[in-house]
């Protein structure tokens, strides 16, 4: 009767460690299954954070394009907050409008919209306009001076190899030269 208490006892002994390790198994791959979740949580949660980023920025981008089209409309206004000073509104607006489509590009690039070879083709095309020559020369001080590997310099060196390329040369005319001022920059 020993013997047969014994054996039982054994038997139970046995299934208890197999029911402890199957457990502890399953809770292992629990675990797992939960580091993964948190795993992908994160990532939800970077790319929300991302996207939240890129909504703020167009939204920025909007405002400052509705700020530029008021001081295209009304030259008056033009007095608050002028990078080109002495130049006429005309000139102005030229280097407003060309101010945002540097913008734009801009975005663009920083989205991932555009490669550095597409925004190098587009700026080739951009940078044939005298009026665009003249913005570059009034803002290019300002824009040598953004840090090398961020997207604006890279974005700036771009936009140089374009005008290099394309025979470089004196943007004379009305409004070479003037002002560096916070707004001449993207």
């Amino acid at each position: 009767m020993g013997d047969y208490f014994g054996a039982v006892s054994a038997v139970f002994s046995g299934l208890a460690l197999l029911l402890l390790v199957t457990t502890l198994l399953f809770q292992q791959r629990e675990l797992q299954l939960q580091r993964r979740e948190l795993a992908l949580q994160r990532e939800e949660l970077v790319a929300s954070r991302s996207e939240l980023r890129r909504s703020a920025a167009a939204d920025l981008r909007g405002l400052h394009v509705q700020l530029t089209q008021m001081q295209m409309d009304d030259p008056s206004l033009t007095e608050v907050w002028n990078d080109f000073p002495g130049q006429p509104h005309s000139v102005i607006k030229q280097h407003l409008y060309a101010n945002l489509t540097y913008s734009h590009l801009l975005l663009a690039f920083q989205w991932g919209d555009r490669s550095e070879d597409d925004l190098l083709r587009e700026a080739r095309d951009i940078v044939r306009s005298p009026a665009f020559r003249r913005y570059w020369a009034a803002s290019r001080s300002l824009k040598a001076s953004l840090p090398p590997d961020s997207d604006e310099g890279r974005m700036f060196r771009l936009f140089e190899r374009a005008i290099a390329e394309t025979g470089g040369g004196d943007p004379s005319g009305p409004g070479a030269g003037a002002g560096s001022g916070a707004g001449a920059g993207a």
